[in-house]
């Protein structure tokens, strides 16, 4: 690009939000903006906002599709709070993102679809441009339609496809603003387009006008720079987004494992991106079958497994509803059997694509019958791969399903992932009974784990299935003492996971004021929060638990060091109310969100300071 002498102003944090129609191509705009920002250095945390329809009414509030992201010179652990910059696109963009904006900061406004139309689609009253809505904002007021068609002027392409183009035209002005090089997403251009020159020359063109109005015209007076990360640890780095953290870590232990990962599932927001990632890895032995329904996607992963390979299956809340029969045959069985729940606002449909974490109950207990489930759950995008790791460990070791707890925030999130070295990844190989000496379907070892035969074997020949068994010979039984008996062997088979656990690092004072407890998702802005007031000099500390059930070693000795203890939650408290049934000398607060949005760290803050008041 051509030379430019604005000034340059130095930024350490910064947070976008690019928002409008689901047909503007935000998401789009925004995942080449973080793209971007990771190859230049950038520490990174995303959040993609959108409707459950396919395509709400153009125009309307409910259609706003947004995507923040949050970047910095440093370690950041959520996508920010308050923006600095809103991108809206048309009003209804414009009026559900704007009071979330800092004080001061800068709103870019699409001056082109702000029309008497497209203001009574977005259910404005008066226009927000005129009204004093936007005076305690910086607004910038471009039409980018027009700027768009006057870039793109002498192409085939009809007028329709040549707004289509805005999106680039946006992030084009975007890359200028923040010092971000376009020559990544030509590339992408290239790459995505090179079939179509015409698609191709049209987005290159837009972006690269983008870039150049805002050099030219100086809309911003100034431009912003955000510093690479100088102090990161040394290695390999990607951006990541959960699902693809999940789909990596479950072909990686099933390859640690010595196994074939199976993936029986039928697709559900927001869990489908893993079937789709997963189907492209063919080359690393993954077998993914698209089912008629969640009952079929999961009785196909148990039949893999019973025939040797790893058998995985995912799914959303409503989902794991309809798998829990079969969820208690994979227990009765006791195949190996990882079952991912991405979790998303409920009840029943709910809110498809908005952030939840209420499964937690569902997932421990939501079986009939004695059916327990160790249940593991991720934390962040690139704390995914490892819980989907750690998920295989525990089904093939234990021989026994588990439950991946992730959410939508987590799912469609994207940060940097420094990839691990093959040689410190876990190994757990599996050794199939070959030998017919001393074997039965429930011969078990120090773990209580059952002997594994692949059918067909020599002499292996054997029977499990959905009823009870004799616990020595494996024949069908109604015993009631052998019933018994086979309850408690596979509980304490579940509950011995936690020798093989680690409990949760503690990071705070000896004998904190305030303990804060966490897990899932709220990671990031629990770990903000309290770090800020421990700058301050604040007596709160935290834990953040991964795994669920079965619960680890060491709880009480940390539980019983603070004065209180408080468990954020987009729940209405499952996680305390486990907590207080399995620590009862204890006493859990509860601080919880249903809103279908995640916890921010200034709101966590500012409860924790007050309970920190409170206890003083």
């Amino acid at each position: 690009m051509s030379s430019d002498t604005s000034e340059l102003i130095r930024q350490d944090d910064v947070t976008i939000r690019f928002a409008g129609d689901s047909g503007d191509g935000m998401q789009l705009t925004g995942t080449q903006f973080t793209d971007t920002t990771a190859k230049v250095g950038n520490d990174l945390a995303t959040f993609p906002d959108f409707p459950a329809e396919i395509r709400a009414p153009a125009g309307t509030r409910a259609g706003v599709s947004g995507y923040q992201i949050h970047f910095s010179s440093a370690d950041i652990y959520t996508p920010g709070d308050a923006p600095d910059v809103l991108v809206a696109m048309n009003p209804a963009a414009l009026i559900i993102n704007y009071k979330d904006l800092k004080p001061g900061g800068i709103v870019l406004v699409n001056t082109g679809s702000f029309t008497d139309k497209d203001l009574e689609r977005a259910d404005c009253k008066t226009n927000p441009l005129t009204d004093g809505s936007l005076s305690g904002f910086r607004v910038i007021q471009e039409d980018i339609n027009q700027r768009t068609i006057e870039a793109l002027a002498g192409t085939p392409l009809g007028k329709k496809d040549v707004l289509r183009c805005k999106n680039f035209f946006t992030l084009g002005m975007m890359y200028w603003l923040f010092s971000r090089p376009i020559e990544p997403t030509l590339e992408w251009l290239v790459e995505k387009f090179g079939k179509k020159p015409d698609l191709l020359d049209a987005n290159t063109r837009a972006l690269k006008a983008g870039y150049n109005h805002g050099e030219l015209l100086r809309l911003f007076q100034g431009r912003y720079e955000v510093p690479k990360v100088d102090n990161v640890e040394p290695g390999t780095y990607r951006n990541i987004m959960g699902n693809q953290a999940v789909a990596l870590g479950l072909v990686a232990g099933a390859e640690l494992a010595g196994l074939k990962a199976f993936l029986g599932s039928y697709p559900i927001t927001p869990a489908t991106d893993i079937l789709q990632y997963m189907s492209l890895m063919k080359n690393h032995g993954v077998i993914t079958c698209q089912m008629e329904d969640e009952i079929a996607g999961i009785c196909t992963a148990i039949g893999a497994s019973f025939a040797g390979h790893l058998g995985i299956t995912t799914t959303s809340g409503p989902g794991l509803a309809l798998k829990t029969e079969a969820m208690g045959l994979a227990v009765i069985t006791e195949l190996p059997l990882v079952i991912v729940n991405v979790q998303r606002g409920g009840p029943s449909t709910g809110l498809p694509t908005k952030v939840e974490q209420a499964d937690l109950l569902q997932s421990i207990f939501g079986r009939n019958g004695e059916a327990p489930i160790p249940v593991v759950a991720c934390s962040c995008p690139a704390d995914s791969f490892e819980c989907a790791v750690e998920a295989c460990r525990i089904a093939v070791e234990y021989m026994t399903p588990v439950i991946l707890l992730s959410d939508n925030y987590i799912a469609n999130g994207a940060e940097p992932w420094k990839l691990p070295a093959l040689e410190d990844l876990p190994h757990f190989e599996v050794k199939f009974v070959t030998e017919r000496e001393g074997y039965t379907p429930y011969t078990r070892d120090a773990k209580l784990a059952r002997a594994w035969a692949k059918p067909g074997t020599p002499e292996l020949m054997h029977r499990i299935g959905g009823l009870e068994k004799d616990a020595h010979t494996g024949n069908v039984s109604y015993d009631p003492m052998n019933h018994q008996i086979m309850c408690e062997t596979r509980l304490a088979k579940v509950m011995g996971i936690r020798d093989s656990i680690p409990t949760p690092t503690y990071y705070g004072p000896d004998a904190p004021d305030l303990l804060v407890v966490g897990w899932g998702s709220t990671y990031g802005a629990i770990r903000s929060s309290v770090e800020a007031l421990q700058r301050e000099g604040k007596k709160i500390g935290r834990l953040h638990m991964r795994h669920m059930y079965p619960l680890p070693h060491g709880l009480p000795e940390i539980f019983a060091s603070a004065r209180r203890i408080v468990i954020p939650e987009m729940n209405f408290g499952q996680a305390a109310r486990l907590l207080t049934s399995e620590y009862p000398q204890f006493k859990f607060e509860t601080h919880y969100k249903v809103q279908g949005k995640p916890f921010f760290a200034p709101e966590l803050k500012a409860h924790f300071r007050k309970i920190l008041e409170e206890t003083a």
